[in-house]
């Protein structure tokens, strides 16, 4: 895989379109968008715009939420979440570029939770490279991706996106 085989640009506006059919078919109007830090920020940031979205995107940093903290440790550049209103009983769009064992969306779904109880959680992504250990699956994906193990998809940003590809090639 090289930069030019996933156009970032047209990738959202597929996604965008699949998550507007998401939520006629579920009746959700004016969901709230929520990005994981990094790409997911990215990614919520660009649909935000194609879906009419409002209030604002909201951010949040998982860091302090996932299995593997007391084992890897913190990140170096961890940020902070921000969420522009209380979720209690509204409908959350939850947004990651790429989404491979579940366990980035399990900490970002505890951490969700620190700002209210949503009525309901969505979760789109725009790679799904499969590998699940966790029973979580996206309700809209923009493509798949089938990757071995000790490779990693990144998404660069914010501006142009693009993916790469790290760790070792067969």
């Amino acid at each position: 895989m090289t930069d030019a085989e996933i156009d970032v640009p047209e990738l959202l506006d597929t996604t965008a379109a699949d998550i507007n059919t998401e939520l006629e078919r579920r009746g959700i109007r004016s969901p709230i968008l929520v990005g994981v830090h990094t790409g997911g920020v990215w990614v919520a940031r660009g649909l935000h715009d194609r879906l009419g979205a409002r209030p604002p995107v909201g951010t949040l940093e998982v860091a302090f939420h996932r299995d593997d903290y007391a084992t890897s440790g913190l990140k170096a550049a961890v940020q902070t979440s921000e969420v522009p209103v209380t979720l209690d009983g509204r409908a959350v769009l939850l947004v990651d570029d790429v989404i491979h064992t579940g366990r980035t969306t399990r900490a970002a779904l505890n951490a969700l939770f620190d700002y209210g109880r949503p009525r309901r959680v969505l979760l789109a992504v725009l790679v799904d490279r499969g590998g699940r250990e966790l029973p979580i699956q996206p309700d809209v994906i923009g493509t798949r991706l089938d990757l071995p193990a000790e490779q990693r998809l990144k998404l660069r940003g914010p501006e142009p996106l693009r993916f790469m590809l790290e760790g070792e090639t067969p």
